[in-house]
């Protein structure tokens, strides 16, 4: 008689729909079953299940036709008949791997295993020989017993290769093996993987051929394990393994020791690590030492007190549920969509975590329990706990029947019709329509009861939306919607910024409380950021800035627990790259960003002084460090201030150069004080001097001369000094020449000025302006400089002058000096050859520092620009002042020009245009450096004053 029909008579009908696909089973069987192997359908009990089962498993099926005599072998050795099969796992692999030689053996025997027994607990269920708790008991107990078999084996071999790992006490131990998650908790479904964390006592040295540490061996030990069972051979894999839930995620190392280990949970490790850890249990290893490592993880997971703490990290973990739950590709998920698995064993061990530590009967890992628990502590009523435990109990066995259909990890509900009809028919429903009613009863009210723990306001959820972004990367989907809901326009780009940042070595190294801090901060930058009006920009920038500050976390703090200050924060970033870039290089500067009338509001030029002044009185006189950092945060603080008004429109670009000026002009001013009195210590002050500086003086030439510094800007500077006797002796202990003195204050001044330091160089001094450049002495005596000027100097030196001026030091040398300076420029010149030398010094620089690309324009060198403009000023100065000796009386191109207009030797339409160039391309070259890009255009910006520029060139310079 045919199988299907002998089959037929024992087993109750079929459905109609399911009968074609047992007749062609039960016909492929026929072909592979010999007869000593047929003779087990005669047995009743296999007789009665075998077609329900193998229609409703494919897994079962097919491993029956692969290994024909599978079904034979269990019954005859009573397996398959047996509820307690699993108190043999451990001694049957034993005796298995006692017989075999090498890892492929060992690979090969527990995947057959495991096979056999996957057949025999998924026959038994969908038989309905096995109920729920038998079912994921004896799934639980193989994946231990697998597990044990392998550590046990991989462990011996390994000390044979390198020795055997002892205690303090010399007693040999091994690796502590836990298990996590279902399988912790002794619930593990059908198709699950295995999360394990690895642990050892204490580290140590093995002394053999080759010396290596405890931690090594573990590790490999650990590896090989995970090998052996995760690897996918011919014969199929053991259980998948994940290894991701111990200290550090991937990052982190494979296994720690016990001091490691606790260090972490007491000072790294996250709420949700609280969470993970209630199931957590040994499943294999060394229980000795286990029992010590359960000690130290047990006041992590359960407090003594009730921990009300963790009402915020759970409210985040269900507002992370409750968005994942929207997702389309959730909704015919048992496990995670609507009124699913995970929502009740949220309900259980959310009471666990908040009640566990006063109430032991809820340090428990079985949810089950765990409910009933809750029933009697009368912490929910019995009608909820009646409710969720059914609904526990319905959705698994749901989830493991959907499993053992193909023995995949997948817990969404068949999409085929009749796949549909397979699991309605294995849970013993008449059709799919009867099922999911059920089903869908069952998920509102288990929803209905989550919906009710830790209920989240609209402000709240709104709150959390944004949280989420930061604390569930992983799940792009969520982040990206949440992004797209607060209007990035770009979410995907923006989500790889926050993943990169948060991945950073930088973050990683963050220690707990600076991760907590994070954990807060950056959700409020995000939600801020997103009201930028380039988000897209701005948060990349902001998240950089935040890398740069990591060690410091303090500064992080600043920003969390001051939302003014972090407003300000990103309204800048978000208007200036510069800016995030000054901060992120001094992020002492956070301060400033408290105050904001202050942060907009540079101070005058006398102000500045005095600001400066308190600052220094702090410092005591001869300590030249606490000196560098006093005047270095006061530089970075004061221009932070004129970068802030600048790029909020507060000041016009001439007033962004004066400030600029102003500050270096304050710091020279204290800087030749303090050098003073700190060699005037040491080796005492030249003849007819004092305490205050005298016969000395700081000129300023370039940029910082004509008071038009920027952002950046370096410092053109000559020191010059007077002195009649420059051989007379300082009147000090360590008394040396005057001359010496004054060179020795200029190095000073030097140092101060440029030693890099943590906080940066204070300003880049150039010195090759005075007199035979860098070969020439450091500080100039007054009346050779006016020789060197008079008789030796080139033409382009004459052009330098008109823009330099006294900076700093003895105002009576001041007046000295702008004789002389004048006399020079007043000069008597042959016009047509100081045409030629002017025009020949201009081409030399276009050749060589003059963008080459016809598409950029460069604002200073490039044809028509700021350099041209400076050249034909200066030309006009020198060409003139002979006749009309106030030309010379100031340094900055504005007024210059101005100067020849009053005296007609510019038109007034002509000093307009220059000036009005002169303005625009120095008001372009400042935002171009605040959005830290060179200062160049594009070839069609700026054509008409470009033009014109060129034009006046030509007619004054050719």
């Amino acid at each position: 008689m045919p199988i299907f029909a002998a089959l037929s008579r024992h087993a109750a009908p079929l459905p109609e729909d399911l009968q074609s696909v047992a007749a062609g089973f039960c016909e492929r069987l026929a072909a592979v079953l010999d007869a000593e192997q047929a003779a087990v359908l005669e047995h009743e009990a296999i007789a009665a299940s075998a077609l329900k089962v193998c229609v409703c498993s494919q897994f079962v099926a097919d491993s029956w036709l692969r290994e024909p005599g599978l079904i034979a072998e269990l019954a005859a050795a009573g397996d398959l008949f047996a509820p307690t099969r699993r108190d043999q796992y451990a001694a049957a692999l034993r005796t298995s791997v006692g017989e075999i030689d090498g890892e492929p053996a060992l690979a090969k025997v527990l995947r057959r295993f495991r096979r056999l027994e996957m057949v025999r607990i998924a026959w038994r269920d969908l038989a309905g020989w096995a109920d729920l708790d038998e079912t994921l008991a004896d799934l639980t107990a193989l994946a231990e017993a697998c597990i044990a078999a392998a550590l046990d084996y991989l462990y011996a071999r390994a000390c044979d290769r390198w020795g055997t790992p002892t205690l303090a006490d010399g007693r040999p131990f091994n690796i502590v093996v836990l298990g996590m998650g279902k399988l912790g908790a002794w619930e593990l479904n059908y198709s699950s993987d295995i999360d394990l964390i690895f642990a050892f006592a204490e580290d140590g040295m093995l002394t053999g051929k080759k010396e290596i540490s405890y931690g090594e061996f573990f590790t490999r030990l650990c590896r090989s394990l995970v090998k052996m069972l995760d690897e996918i051979t011919v014969d199929g894999f053991v259980f998948r393994t994940d290894v991701r839930l111990r200290p550090f995620g991937d990052s982190g190392p494979l296994i720690m020791d016990f001091d490691g280990m606790e260090k972490y949970y007491l000072t790294q490790a996250r709420e949700w690590e609280r969470y993970a850890m209630i199931k957590a249990r040994q499943v294999a290893g060394d229980f000795e030492t286990g029992r010590q490592l359960a000690a130290l993880i047990k006041p992590f997971v359960y407090r003594r007190y009730l921990d009300y703490g963790a009402f915020e990290e759970l409210r985040s973990l269900k507002f992370q549920i409750a968005q994942e739950l929207k997702r389309r590709d959730r909704l015919d998920n048992v496990k995670l969509g609507p009124g699913g698995i995970r929502e009740v064993e949220f309900i259980g061990q959310a009471f666990q975590l908040i009640r566990g530590g006063q109430e032991p009967v809820l340090q428990q890992r079985e949810i089950q329990v765990i409910l009933a628990a809750l029933a009697e502590l009368k912490l929910m009523s019995g009608d909820d706990v009646a409710t969720l435990k059914f609904a526990y109990r319905f959705l698994r066995r749901t989830e493991n029947h959907i499993q053992e259909y193909q023995d995949k990890q997948t817990h969404d509900l068949p999409t085929q019709p009749v796949v549909r009809q397979i699991l309605a028919y294995s849970l013993d429903f008449e059709d799919w329509e009867a099922f999911k009613r059920e089903l869908d009863a069952v998920r509102e009210r288990v929803q209905d009861t989550f919906e009710q723990v830790f209920s989240l306001s609209e402000q709240d959820t709104k709150q959390r939306s944004v949280r989420l972004i930061w604390t569930c990367a992983a799940d792009d989907d969520l982040a990206l919607e949440a992004l797209a809901d607060y209007g990035f326009s770009e979410p995907r780009n923006v989500l790889q910024a926050i993943v990169d940042f948060k991945h950073s070595h930088a973050v990683k190294r963050m220690t707990a409380k600076g991760a907590t801090i994070l954990e807060r901060l950056v959700p409020q930058t995000i939600e801020r950021v997103a009201e930028t009006e380039h988000p897209e920009t701005t948060l990349p920038r902001v998240l950089k800035l935040f890398e740069a500050v990591t060690g410091r976390a303090v500064y992080l703090s600043l920003l969390a627990e001051n939302p003014q200050a972090l407003a300000q924060l990103i309204k800048l970033t978000a208007a200036s790259p510069w800016i995030a870039d000054y901060l992120a290089l001094y992020p002492i500067l956070f301060d400033e960003l408290l105050d904001t009338g202050a942060l907009y509001a540079p101070l005058q030029k006398q102000a500045l002084r005095e600001d400066l002044g308190l600052a220094l009185s702090r410092v005591e006189a001869q300590d030249s460090e606490q000196l560098m950092i006093a005047l270095r945060l006061f530089k970075h603080q004061h221009v932070l201030r004129v970068a802030a008004a600048d790029i909020m429109g507060f000041i016009p670009v001439m007033v962004v150069s004066d400030y600029l000026t102003w500050i270096a002009e304050a710091i020279l001013e204290q800087v030749l004080t303090r050098a003073w009195a700190m060699l005037g210590a040491k080796h005492g002050y030249p003849p007819v001097t004092g305490p205050e500086p005298k016969h000395f003086a700081i000129l300023g030439f370039g940029k910082f001369g004509g008071i038009e510094l920027g952002y950046g800007s370096d410092l053109d500077l000559v020191f010059l000094y007077d002195a009649a006797d420059g051989d007379a002796l300082t009147d000090g202990d360590k008394p040396i020449g005057t001359a010496q003195f004054y060179i020795r204050l200029g190095q000073k001044i030097r140092h101060i000025l440029d030693t890099r330091m943590l906080s940066g160089v204070l300003y880049e001094v150039d010195l090759r302006l005075r007199p035979n450049g860098d070969s020439g002495l450091l500080v100039t005596h007054i009346g050779h400089y006016e020789a060197y000027l008079r008789d030796q100097a080139w033409t382009w030196e004459h052009q330098a002058l008109v823009r330099a001026r006294f900076v700093a030091g003895d105002t009576e040398l001041q007046a000295t000096y702008e004789a002389i300076r004048a006399r020079i420029l007043a000069l008597p010149r042959d016009y047509r050859a100081l045409q030629t030398q002017v025009r020949e010094m201009r081409q030399k620089m276009r050749d060589n520092l003059a963008a080459t690309d016809p598409a950029v324009f460069d604002l200073k060198q490039s044809a028509g620009g700021i350099a041209d403009i400076e050249f034909i000023v200066q030309f006009c100065i020198l060409a003139h002042a002979a006749r009309h000796s106030d030309l010379a009386k100031y340094t900055d191109n504005v007024r210059l020009l101005d100067g020849l207009q009053a005296h007609g030797l510019m038109p007034a339409a002509e000093t307009a245009l220059l000036k009005q160039a002169y303005c625009a391309y120095r008001d372009y070259g400042h935002h171009q450096v605040l959005q830290d890009l060179s200062a160049t255009a594009a070839a069609g910006d700026f054509t008409a004053l470009r033009a014109e520029v060129e034009r006046l060139w030509q007619q004054y310079m050719c």
